[in-house]
């Protein structure tokens, strides 16, 4: 329905969202990067261990998000890293070559536009740890599985340096091995959980753009896991981007956070270092919902904001805060399909 240029979508009559949003919407190639397929993890693995059982409704649920490709990095908390991680890349390999009419597994560039060119969705395969690299050699290994994107510490230290809650020392030595075999394959190394200095190192270390996939900024929220001005700086600096999370512990403290307050962290990076350094990682799924009572889970739930059309409801934000629609097309994901082709080659 047509209503002084706002449409109704989802079936629901309580949703509107502007002709603008929308048109932005489908002209742009829409990342997010680190947007999960799917929360209910024992779904996940029967769609990986079946393929078929990957429904046309679980399909049309992942398209009607407007998110048209997916990083669905996980840190897999095993002991055995190498081995878990091995099982994680085969187990998400089997799905996606075993629906090639569902999914286009990103490895180029070029595979991003032909993933929306086609009307697929697009998964690109990523950790968020590297701790399963154990030694420089096992980048290109796991960069010919498929990975395209590593962070180089979850919340803890470990080999490569320092995450956001493990103190203020920075990348190691065998990290900095790390992160040349990382330029070398042409594989994008992510700061998002590392400690300040760590993620200061990896960009002083690198030789092509370091991301920000999933974090927000230190200066409108105080908690660990969002990015100081001095990080976001340097990190834009070499070409990089940040993307902007809905988690809610890190979009507002003290109160419950809304739709304008994670609006409010995309403004804060735009000022600090320009619209093309920004993206979106929200860091969820396209639903957030508790599979057994539907309710959206606490730990994402936002004010003015409905997890299966937040693309949506973030482009309407922004444009009525006065974004172009080109700004807010780099926004949604031309910024990082720039970053990315740079670091992939």
């Amino acid at each position: 329905m047509i209503n002084r240029g706002r449409f109704r979508l989802f079936a629901d009559p309580a949703f509107e969202v502007s002709s603008r949003a929308l048109d932005v919407v489908g002209g742009s190639l829409v990342i997010d990067m680190l947007g999960l397929l799917t929360l209910d993890w024992n779904a996940l693995w029967d769609w990986q261990s079946k393929p078929r059982d990957f429904s046309a409704g679980d399909f049309e649920k992942l398209r009607r998000s407007g998110v048209d490709i997916f990083h669905p990095a996980v840190e897999p908390n095993d002991e055995d890293a190498y081995t878990s991680c091995l099982h994680w890349m085969a187990g998400w390999n089997h799905l996606l070559h075993g629906r090639p009419d569902a999914f286009v597994r990103i490895d180029t560039a070029a595979d991003m536009a032909r993933a929306k060119a086609e009307k697929k969705v697009g998964v690109l395969l990523g950790f968020q740890c590297s701790d399963h690299f154990r030694t420089a050699a096992d980048v290109a290994t796991f960069h010919g599985l498929g990975q395209r994107v590593s962070q180089l510490t979850y919340n803890e230290r470990n080999r490569l340096g320092s995450g956001c809650e493990a103190g203020s020392a920075g990348l190691t030595a065998f990290g900095g091995e790390i992160v040349a075999a990382m330029n070398r394959a042409g594989m994008a190394i992510d700061v998002s959980h590392c400690g300040d200095r760590t993620s200061l190192d990896a960009v002083a270390a690198s030789r092509k753009p370091v991301l920000i996939t999933h974090a927000n900024c230190r200066s409108l929220v105080a908690h660990p896991r969002c990015k100081p001005d001095e990080v976001i700086r340097k990190v834009a600096a070499g070409g990089g981007v940040m993307g902007i999370t809905v988690i809610p512990a890190f979009v507002r403290q003290g109160r419950p956070a809304s739709l304008n307050d994670v609006l409010n962290h995309f403004d804060h990076a735009a000022r600090l270092v320009g619209v093309e350094h920004v993206g979106l990682g929200s860091d969820a799924d396209v639903d957030t919902r508790d599979p057994r009572t539907r309710a959206i889970r606490p730990r994402y739930r936002v004010e003015g904001m409905e997890p299966a059309r937040r693309v949506f409801e973030l482009t309407d934000g922004l444009l009525r805060r006065g974004y172009s629609p080109a700004a807010v097309e780099g926004i949604l994901g031309g910024n990082f399909r720039r970053a990315l082709a740079e670091i992939w080659g």
